[in-house]
């Protein structure tokens, strides 16, 4: 018999790095204790069971202990808690949850992926009996049958991150009034404000309440009915509540073993993904990882990486010596019709980092179609992308309705190969019109930061207008009448770009001109116009589209 490893936690990271080991040793014994009754399943597609796009319960189940056990030669044990690690006996002791007996089990290689908890602060009324949340299959169960029998009427999901954006589609599928509390002034915090707006509106038009920049007070539960009070003292009223409020990672029994941990709890591990014991290893949710592009420390409880992180500690134990080279936090939802991606740093971050915009980095804005424009039924999507003066990409965001997921995997493949702005225009993508453009969004990206890279033209962020001063003028180029009675900023000077050259005589030298259109297409090439003929000009980024989307009046 090879060494014996012990793996505490299944889903992602424990039940991948088991598989793992296997194949390449059919020496170890590998015991795996997983606390609950499933040791493997389909977390992210639970709001979809709910919401009934998965029908079957069944399908969520990726294996069985009795499978796994049977298939990869292991010891699979569920509702199987470990309460202690003795890491210098080599030990941890278990308590069987069915019988309440405690035992020991021994290990020459230790691997923690105890992953993560739902955080349920301290408010008053929070175990209210219909408030729930979301993250296991039992969690599923109960949810599951109280939308079943109970049928409620309203419900509100309390956090908009990306459990509680699937939930509240989930449960307005059903038929149910659904509203959203977030305390930050948008949902989806990895992406901009300015993309969350989007995201805002759509789920507007889709029937959600939305409340934002207001945290929950207090829950008073009566007969089926909980009030829920705000820190606005506004109150609303549900039948049930989701509590999608985040995150903390299970640390506390590395903690309590002398594991090095972070101020959260989170483990600390090396680049090898090993703890500060020599036998002991940690993967997924509960372990501080490097950010990719900023080398600074941070915690991203995505399962793309914990099933990375599993491989690897797999394979060094094999004796591979393997490096996790860091987690640039690309991730994908689906809000209703609306499609929101995001990959590396966005502008919050850097922010936080000390980098100021333009002197430390530069922003690309723009919407394109995600095929052919002649071929019908596309919807533009809008692209933000962010790179340091030197054109290394540092993150992207991307809200659309199609083609959302391919374009954020190339710009995050990118990423992963310290590509530049310069990569995304030469790179040679698939092009037929049904699927996309022969200049695909991706190289239009690369076009318009290399443009501003080189002085081509400057751009005006919308949240740049408030601070313009009184010597520039917005330029509105679009079509007369067709366009412009849609909104208009205010006081702006409109010449149709078709007129532009024959009506320079109007302009002023000596003013700086903001020009935009629908999308800043159109503005764009009117800047190059202004310049090529001595007139200071700059591109409001986006166009007016995006710029009201932003209510930035």
């Amino acid at each position: 018999m090879g060494k014996k490893v012990v793996i505490i936690g299944g889903v992602a990271g424990g039940a991948t790095a088991l598989a793992r080991l296997r194949r390449l040793d059919e020496s170890f014994e590998i015991v795996l204790f997983e606390r609950g009754e499933y040791v493997s399943f389909a977390n992210c597609g639970l709001p979809y069971y709910i919401g009934g796009t998965i029908e079957s319960r069944e399908n969520l189940l990726l294996q069985t202990p009795e499978l796994m056990s049977s298939k990869f030669n292991a010891d699979v044990r569920v509702s199987s808690e470990v309460i202690k690690i003795r890491k210098e006996e080599k030990k941890v002791i278990v308590k069987d949850k069915k019988t309440g007996k405690t035992y020991e089990e021994s290990y020459d290689y230790l691997i923690i992926s105890t992953g993560s908890t739902p955080l349920t602060p301290p408010i008053l009324g929070i175990d209210s009996p219909n408030i729930f949340s979301l993250w296991t299959i039992p969690d599923t169960d109960v949810i599951k049958s109280y939308v079943d029998n109970i049928k409620p009427k309203h419900a509100v999901v309390v956090g908009g991150g990306f459990i509680g954006l699937e939930m509240a589609e989930n449960l307005a599928h059903l038929g149910i009034k659904v509203t959203i509390i977030e305390m930050l002034a948008q949902v989806m915090a990895p992406i901009e404000f300015g993309m969350a707006e989007i995201v805002h509106q759509h789920l507007r038009e889709k029937g959600v309440d939305l409340i934002l920049n207001d945290g929950v007070n207090s829950f008073k539960y009566n007969e089926g009915v909980t009030t829920i009070k705000l820190n606005s003292n506004k109150e609303v009223k549900a039948d049930m509540v989701i509590l999608s409020i985040g995150v903390k990672p299970n640390g506390q029994l590395a903690k309590d073993a002398g594991l090095e941990v972070n101020q959260r709890n989170g483990i600390v591990v090396d680049k090898n993904l090993l703890t500060s014991d020599p036998s002991i290893y940690a993967v997924g949710d509960v372990i501080e990882v490097e950010d990719f592009i900023s080398k600074t420390q941070t915690m991203i409880p995505l399962a793309g990486p914990a099933n990375k992180q599993a491989r690897i500690v797999a394979d060094n134990i094999f004796g591979k010596k393997k490096e996790y080279k860091g987690t640039q936090g690309t991730s994908i939802a689906k809000v209703f019709d609306l499609t929101v991606a995001n990959t590396g740093l966005n502008e919050k971050t850097l922010i936080k980092l000390g980098k100021e915009y333009k002197k430390d980095y530069q922003i690309a804005l723009i919407h394109a179609d995600p095929h052919a424009e002649y071929y019908p039924g596309g919807q533009q999507m809008t692209l933000k992308m962010i790179y340091d003066l030197k054109g290394k990409i540092l993150g992207a965001q991307i809200v659309g309705y199609e083609g959302v997921d391919k374009r954020i995997d190339v710009i995050a493949t990118a990423i992963r190969f310290n590509g530049t702005i310069y990569d995304l225009c030469e790179l040679e993508l698939a092009y037929a019109p049904p699927y996309s453009s022969a200049k695909d969004p991706v190289n239009m990206l690369g076009f318009v930061a290399e443009n501003q890279l080189s002085n081509k033209f400057d751009i005006v962020i919308p949240r740049e207008v408030k601070d313009l001063d009184s010597d520039s003028i917005f330029l509105d180029v679009r079509a007369a009448n067709r366009e412009v009675t849609k909104g208009c900023l205010d006081d702006s000077l409109h010449i149709p770009l078709e007129e532009f050259r024959d009506r320079l005589d109007e302009l002023d030298k000596d003013k700086t001109y903001i020009t935009f259109c629908s999308t800043g297409v159109r503005s764009y090439m009117a800047t190059r116009i202004l310049s090529a003929n001595g007139f200071k000009a700059k591109n409001l980024a986006g166009g007016f589209k995006f710029y009201q989307t932003l209510n930035c009046r």
